[in-house]
């Protein structure tokens, strides 16, 4: 036996609209382009920071060494680079295209001084990473505060 519940149409009408954003969301990304726009891609980041170093390891797959940039400029790190599309052939046709192409550009603030002239980039299957010794004025601010 079925047992007769009452509608809440808001409830219902909040969850539906909620689950239709999401699916807009997924296919046309936070910025309102297809996924597949070339404006949209930027390679993804982790920052993390050791008592020596920050590190930052950004995923660039497609890509070698020298189709990307990194630069320093104050406390900015930026990299860029361009990811190209490859030539279609004449009797293809693409059913699916989910890669992403074109120019990127990310800038990291640091929060912390590094010393420039040590630092080190390396590039290996795909996988940036950067490393930026922090300067020793840096190191110097880390001062540890006794609990009583």
């Amino acid at each position: 036996m079925f047992e007769l519940v009452p509608w809440e149409r808001t409830k219902t009408l909040s969850k539906l609209r909620k689950e239709m954003d999401d699916l807009w969301g997924r296919f046309f990304g936070d910025a309102g382009f297809p996924i597949f726009s070339e404006a949209a891609w930027a390679p993804a980041l982790d920052v993390k920071e050791t008592k020596e170093n920050i590190v930052v390891t950004a995923e660039i797959p497609g890509l070698n060494a020298k189709e990307v940039e990194v630069t320093i400029s104050g406390d900015l790190l930026t990299i860029k680079g361009e990811k190209k599309q490859e030539k279609e052939e004449k009797d293809e046709s693409y059913h699916l295209i989910e890669r992403r192409y074109g120019s990127f550009s990310r800038s990291i603030r640091l929060t912390t001084d590094v010393d420039p002239k040590n630092i080190k980039a390396s590039h290996k299957e795909g996988i940036l990473t950067i490393i930026l010794p922090k300067s020793e004025k840096a190191k110097e601010k880390q001062v540890k505060i006794n609990i009583e």
